[in-house]
């Protein structure tokens, strides 16, 4: 089992004498993570300057005349918590893709901001869109002007086989040429990151999570087009031999990676070391609600082996938890979902690492969210008691801040 693994810690301080900044807000809670995830600041005061962290004072300092304070008694700050796998497109039903088909793009897209304000206020206050429909994830983007929700990162219609996992979201393609202009579709449209079904799925008739979608040359073309571009590319793989191929092609990360064989789970050794020397993350496909914890099939195919099988080796772990596909599934999941992370031998610190300055640079962000350092983004999240010592902690929110701006209290 491996310890913890963070950087060095650096202390913050301001960069300039605090009364000559304007927009400022004071924070003042019981307590704040500190950069490193380990342990906590002991009742530092929190100068936001508008959408930014301006600095993290842990002494007594003369406030800005005029500009308020906000006392949080019993409250822990952290960074805002980072979903790296959601489907805003799907509502959580009981089915949530025939709900999809029945609604034009118009409505599909009015459910999506409803879904991104669930996530908001649950302290999610950014999300990796892994597939959508019609690009309406960079549309919901677009809308967060008029009403609060997180930071959207965009892969649109996920990229699969002709008739393969997902196809109805209307980005089936083959051939090395058909996969590159696809890549190139996606570019144009200014998606964030390319999403492959390398596998089929779970929920698409006649679709099999066991076998590979594409040949190795078909997903190193779309690798290399899609790194040509400046996109990372994120792969869908239950199939062990998907995650072999997609990481003999260079992928930048692995969703699910459940090891699945016509004969169920089998973990391979090799693979699991080469995901951590090539430093791939693995979204862990984690988190249900209370009383739905044997529904999702892959929660019950070995999941837990090859986690904890992946951490011990060193691999980058988060939490992707799928929100969207169903009523155990809503988009305010995740806290449930980094329980899973601790069952598989990490700490609560690291756990919280992980889903905050982990899946910040999994996702490309990672200079400007998952720490509370001066410089970074106002994303927090307030939550009463202690975290470190009890992740149930995060589902008792006190309060959400998005670009400085409270959404949610205190």
């Amino acid at each position: 089992m491996c310890g913890p693994r963070f950087p060095p810690y650096m202390e913050v301080t301001a960069a300039e004498p605090l009364r000559r900044r304007r927009r400022l807000l004071f924070l003042r809670p019981a307590a704040a993570l500190a950069e490193t995830g380990d342990r906590l600041l002991d009742h530092p005061t929190i100068v936001l300057d508008g959408t930014r962290i301006a600095a993290v004072e842990r002494q007594p300092i003369a406030m800005a005349d005029g500009a308020p304070v906000v006392d949080l008694p019993g409250v822990t700050l952290l960074p805002g918590l980072i979903d790296i796998h959601v489907h805003l497109i799907f509502d959580a039903s009981a089915d949530a893709i025939g709900a999809l088909a029945a609604r034009t793009d118009d409505e599909a897209l009015d459910s999506m901001v409803i879904a991104a304000g669930q996530a908001l206020r649950a302290g999610i206050t950014t999300v990796r869109d892994l597939g959508d429909r019609s690009y309406l994830a960079t549309a919901v983007t677009a809308r967060a002007g008029e009403v609060a929700m997180p930071t959207i990162v965009a892969a649109g219609p996920p990229i699969t086989s002709h008739g393969g996992h997902c196809h109805f979201l209307g980005a089936s393609a083959s051939g090395i040429v058909g996969l590159r202009a696809s890549v190139a579709e996606h570019a144009e449209r200014r998606v964030d990151v390319i999403k492959v079904m390398a596998s089929g799925g779970h929920g698409t008739a006649g679709s099999d999570p066991s076998r590979p979608q594409f040949s190795p040359d078909e997903l190193r073309a779309l690798i290399d087009e899609a790194h040509r571009r400046g996109l990372p590319v994120v792969a869908h793989a239950h199939s062990r031999q998907s995650i072999a191929d997609v990481i003999a092609s260079g992928v930048d990360g692995i969703e699910h990676c459940t090891f699945l064989t016509a004969r169920g789970p089998a973990p391979d050794q090799a693979l699991i070391d080469a995901i951590a020397r090539q430093r791939i993350v693995v979204g862990a496909t984690a988190g249900v609600l209370p009383g739905f914890a044997a529904s999702r099939r892959v929660a019950t195919i070995g999941i837990l082996d090859g986690l904890r099988r992946l951490h011990a080796a060193g691999a980058t772990v988060a939490v992707g938890t799928d929100a969207g596909l169903g009523p155990s599934q809503p988009h305010d999941v995740l806290p449930y979902g980094m329980t899973t992370l601790a069952n598989i031998g990490m700490t609560n610190a690291e756990v919280l690492y992980a889903n905050t300055t982990i899946a910040a640079r999994a996702i490309g962000l990672g200079a400007a969210k998952g720490r509370i350092s001066a410089g970074f983004d106002a994303d927090l999240l307030a939550v009463r008691g202690n975290p470190l010592e009890d992740l149930r902690h995060l589902r008792d929110v006190a309060g959400v801040f998005k670009d400085g701006r409270a959404v949610v209290g205190p």
